[in-house]
């Protein structure tokens, strides 16, 4: 009985520890958009800003080309230079499938196999000029733009809307493009 009790105990601490912020509050459910239509979504993505991530430490410059493949999937490159733009220009590339067939707003991308990551489009400007990304646990953001700038307006109102979802703005980098 105390093996049962103690197993519960455990079950529920992980799912409790789960819903809590770094702020210690509970997080809503991270809100995509309604749809993407992928044939406007591909083509290339400049980085407006990012939270911080291993991966791209040292990364100015940095943008993503988005195409589709003949079997549904997205072809991935990301690129960056290394510090500075007269440093080596780093690219990896991998792939992206939509897992949310009803919405086409939340993906999967992976760069090595049999790792992949969400990849939740949360922000998709009218004419997808901008698209914000984001992952359900709120440990990765991502602003990009079809141009290496965005209006200060328009950056300034994704923040607020960020903050809604329970995102903490203060974390992002503004990418030197």
């Amino acid at each position: 009985m105390k093996k049962i009790f103690f197993v519960i105990s455990v079950i529920l601490q992980i799912l409790l520890f789960g819903c809590f912020a770094d702020k210690g509050i509970i997080m809503k459910p991270l809100k995509t958009v309604n749809f993407v239509d992928l044939n406007r979504y591909v083509g290339q993505w400049y980085e407006i800003a990012r939270y911080p991530n291993k991966f791209q430490e040292g990364c100015v410059g940095s943008k993503a080309t988005y195409t589709l493949r003949d079997d549904g999937k997205i072809s991935v490159v990301n690129e960056c230079y290394d510090k500075s733009f007269s440093g080596k220009l780093r690219s990896a590339k991998g792939k992206a499938w939509v897992v949310d067939k009803e919405t086409t707003a939340r993906l999967k991308v992976s760069f090595f196999w049999p790792f992949a990551g969400d990849y939740w489009i949360i922000e998709l400007g009218q004419e997808y000029e901008y698209a914000v990304i984001g992952h359900p646990d709120r440990k990765y953001l991502w602003i990009l733009s079809r141009t290496p700038e965005i209006a200060e307006n328009v950056y300034q109102s994704i923040l607020t809307r960020l903050q809604e979802q329970d995102y903490d703005t203060a974390k992002l980098i503004k990418t030197e493009q």
